[in-house]
């Protein structure tokens, strides 16, 4: 492998392009690589501006094919959801990015890779587990880590300063008030401004979906059909549109559900490394699909499964955000999963409207519900008798608990065991 040769994660943005330039001027033969992941960007400009800034070589990837297939719909078959609120569309793509960026590697026979993750965030944790655990041997340089750098990088003001000084086109300004990761999956919007929990976001925060005061006054009706758990097709029964390919599927719900003003969350959560950050997300079609999911498992999914999956859902959640997709337990946990989902096949009806998500309707080849059994208006060949032996049995544990509280006396060891007083 060369020595001096790294692959850099790049965006082409301030820090990135700052990064970039501080390597080559190391001496270090930097092979940028850019994972298209859905983010609205010119990727030409940006490959431009990579090789006008020093890069020897740039990849630009189409990775939306597989981050929706091999990521964003095996998390939608745990509903993994962090902290109850979160869909975590950074979490999701970070593996991705990085497996891909260690393959470059391999392929340009690179000793490192690089980052432009802060020491603070959770994105430098999820690029370097996955580094290291598909190639253990890999060297990681993370600049926001670097003591050299941090010298000469105090904040955006010396980024800025740089950049100018080195050719590099700044676009970037020192007033932005927040920052913003963009994918397929959604937008986050966080830090500067938005760091005041209090602070309600204007409007014009939100760039990818609309206001739920400003959407349509008439619903949308969709159906969406899955297959083991996997979205398969969808039918947008109002503008009559059929998408039955992931990719395409998944971009059109996007678009009816930001139409309608779905998926806006503004929390503070938990960050691996133990602080607490304010996070806005912008999900709309995986809210969707989230929703529609879950409400076909109520179908299709026997109760204990259920509820074991569902004792596994947040630790599921927990690791896809801390960073831990490609390890042992992830592979435990998305087998089980997987085999959770063979029978959820069948087809969900949702109302999107004014922000909201409705199920208006659900059936299901493999359903487990059985209407006569379910009645109240009939036997349905079930023994209304029969409950009295169920009621007792599980009784006699409750019995047998309330007794021995009754009869609960201060406990006596010396008595208990015979010593004398």
């Amino acid at each position: 492998m060369s020595s001096k040769t790294i692959v850099l994660a790049y965006s082409g943005g301030l820090d990135t392009s700052v990064i970039l330039k501080w390597l080559v001027n190391r001496g270090y033969r930097v092979i940028c690589f850019v994972g298209n992941i859905g983010q609205q960007e010119d990727f030409r400009a940006i490959e431009q501006k990579a090789y006008a800034t020093g890069a020897s070589g740039v990849y630009i990837e189409d990775l939306r094919e597989e981050f929706v297939t091999d990521f964003i719909f095996p998390a939608l078959q745990g509903n993994a959801i962090y902290e109850g609120r979160y869909l975590m569309g950074t979490a999701l793509a970070r593996p991705l990015l990085a497996k891909r960026q260690i393959e470059i590697a391999e392929k340009e026979q690179a000793s490192y890779v690089a980052h432009g993750a802060t020491g603070k965030g959770n994105d430098q944790v999820r690029f370097e587990l996955t580094y290291y655990a598909l190639n253990p041997a890999i060297e990681v340089i993370a600049p926001w880590r670097d003591p050299e750098f941090l010298a000469t990088f105090k904040g955006r003001t010396d980024l800025i300063r740089f950049a100018q000084e080195q050719g590099i086109p700044v676009t970037a300004t020192h007033s932005k008030p927040y920052s913003e990761d963009e994918n397929l999956m959604h937008i986050s919007h966080e830090a500067g401004i938005l760091e005041d929990p209090m602070m309600r976001p204007e409007e014009a925060i939100f760039t990818h979906t609309r206001s739920p005061q400003d959407a349509p006054d008439q619903e949308t009706v969709v159906e969406i059909h899955f297959r083991d758990g996997t979205p398969v097709a969808l039918i947008d029964r109002t503008h009559e549109v059929v998408k039955d390919t992931p990719l395409e599927l998944f971009i059109y719900l996007n678009k009816l559900a930001a139409e309608n003003g779905i998926g806006r969350v503004d929390m503070v959560e938990n960050r691996y490394i133990g602080i607490k950050s304010r996070g806005i997300y912008e999900t709309p079609g995986a809210t969707v699909l989230w929703t529609a999911h879950r409400d076909l498992e109520g179908l299709a999914m026997d109760k204990e499964v259920m509820h074991l999956r569902d004792m596994l859902a947040p630790k599921f959640a927990e690791l896809i955000y801390n960073g831990y997709w490609f390890s042992p337990e992830m592979d435990f946990i998305l087998s089980a999963f997987r085999k959770s989902q063979e029978s959820i096949d069948g087809r969900v009806v949702l109302s999107l409207y004014k922000g909201n998500v409705q199920v208006i309707g659900r059936e299901s080849p493999t359903s487990l519900y059985d209407r006569e059994l379910s009645s109240m208006d009939q036997e349905g060949g079930f023994d209304a008798t029969d409950s009295t032996g169920f009621i007792r049995i599980h009784a006699i544990r409750l019995k047998a608990h309330y007794l021995v509280l009754r009869k609960k006396q201060p406990y006596d060891w010396r008595k208990n065991t015979g010593v004398l007083q």
